[in-house]
């Protein structure tokens, strides 16, 4: 067993954590008391003033919030009928930046949403619903296909309409942003809706059984100018040229949910890892960075907005920790965003620390942790390196509540942030710098994540040639 230079302070650390209440009152506070914290909602404002409050009465000597202007969406009425070859009337939702519509169409299943079964059913789309569903790995595919990724391809594919199917028993439709990548949000080209696996399932019924199934969808949704508030919190650093080690959460979710595990599991956690490194970290030579994000769920608008407007500083960032849903995560590892250069000292810490965790590498788009990444800050995350062959669960449904966040996985994130960061903060050395965009590029070409970011290029330019 390694020896441990820190072993009094972390065990001050860990014992006020595990016999603490504030994370899960934190936690009540912000769903319980708040609700689902929509981007650009009061709900959204009043808890980025709650978090501010508590970092100040935690005793962060500097807490600030930085505003972020863009443009909001407000859900209004969504209303689908089954036209032919039968009547009748399907619960729906709209996914957010989804335009106002009034549309008749006929429906083509894309079956789980792999790019194979976009290519094999390009030719039927065009003008169409493209019905797919809410599976992160289907079968056949590698790596995480994201909503996201299916709603482009059904838009550049030429389809009418974006129909995203929970896979889910029981829980309703699953809601998830559809706008473009814009850091002042955009309204996305075609509609997209959610509805239930069982109202999936009657229409890929009624589909096979009569060869045509035709909808009609009328929304009522609105956009507006929109101001959010990313929360900023610090330790500074006692050199002179101290530099940056961020722990990183969005405190925002969705409309329909209260968001628990998905993201304010990660939020309490993050606050609590602020609150212990304040009352009992040593004098630091780096400082320690909270941020809590606004807008992630409709498109990483609030940390996007934040690395445009601090580049200048990022230089200085040692590592970047993102903790989205952190609490709910099991089990907690680090994966790092392609660093191997960081195995070494974070293994160094783990044997310090006596815990297990893993140590992996991967990359994805569709947290805040990437723009950060696409500026060649070291970044990585409290994530699971468990292969993941479902989806999000209850995530991003009306069933995300307090009830399915354990006290114990809010304190395990927390402790395991709080003593990372107060490693890597003292740490003399840290061999990961900042990387070029060349090197950032050469990363994004690679097989892992080509074909990802190549249908990222193809949405852009669609954009822009739409946009002028």
């Amino acid at each position: 067993m390694a020896n441990n230079p820190y072993l009094e302070i972390d065990r001050l650390i860990a014992g006020d954590i595990y016999t603490s209440k504030e994370a899960l009152d934190n936690l009540l506070a912000l769903c319980d008391g708040l609700g689902g914290r929509f981007a650009g909602s009061g709900e959204e404002e009043m808890a980025a003033e709650f978090i501010a409050q508590k970092l100040s009465e935690y005793g962060l000597p500097l807490v600030e919030k930085e505003a972020v202007t863009y443009t909001g969406w407000r859900r209004g009425e969504a209303n689908l009928q089954v036209l032919e070859p039968v009547q009748r009337a399907i619960p729906c939702i709209t996914l957010p930046y989804s335009p106002p519509v009034d549309l008749t169409a006929d429906i083509v299943d894309v079956g789980d949403g792999a790019p194979a079964d976009f290519a094999a059913a390009a030719s039927e789309l065009p003008g169409k619903f493209a019905l797919t569903n809410s599976k992160t790995y289907p079968p056949g595919s590698n790596r995480w296909i994201h909503r996201q990724e299916k709603y482009n391809r059904a838009l550049l594919a030429g389809a009418a309409g974006f129909i995203f199917v929970n896979h889910y028993p029981g829980y309703g439709p699953a809601t998830g942003s559809i706008a473009p990548d814009d850091p002042q949000g955009a309204q996305a080209a075609i509609p997209g809706i959610s509805i239930s696996m069982e109202n999936g399932a009657y229409l890929q019924r009624q589909l096979k059984q009569h060869g045509r199934v035709q909808l009609h969808l009328t929304s009522s949704d609105e956009y507006f100018a929109a101001t959010s508030w990313n929360v900023i919190g610090e330790l500074p650093g006692e050199m002179e040229d101290s530099q940056v080690v961020m722990l990183g959460c969005h405190y925002d979710g969705h409309d329909i949910a209260q968001g628990a595990a998905d993201p304010a599991s990660g939020t309490a956690a993050l606050m609590e890892a602020a609150r212990v490194l304040a009352a009992y970290a040593p004098p630091l030579p780096h400082t320690i960075r909270f941020a809590l994000w606004s807008a992630e769920e409709i498109g990483l608008i609030g940390s996007t907005q934040y690395v445009l407007g601090h580049d200048e500083e990022l230089d200085q960032v040692r590592f970047y920790l993102n903790m989205d849903m952190a609490g709910a995560i099991s089990p907690k590892d680090i994966v790092l965003n392609v660093w191997p250069e960081l195995v070494a000292p974070l293994s160094q810490f783990r044997e310090e620390m006596a815990l297990s965790f893993g140590i992996g590498q991967s990359l994805n788009a569709h947290s805040d942790h990437y723009p950060f990444m696409l500026a060649g800050v070291p970044t990585g995350g409290i994530g699971s390196l468990d292969p993941n062959t479902g989806g999000r669960g209850y995530g991003h449904t009306m069933y995300d509540t307090v009830d399915k966040v354990q006290r114990k996985g809010m304190r395990e994130a927390a402790a395991l942030a709080a003593r990372l960061a107060m490693r890597m903060a003292d740490e003399k050395e840290w061999p990961a710098r900042r990387r070029s965009q060349s090197a950032v590029q050469a990363i994004l070409d690679s097989p892992e994540y080509r074909e990802e970011q190549e249908l990222y290029a193809q949405v852009k330019s669609y954009y822009a040639e739409r946009n002028t």
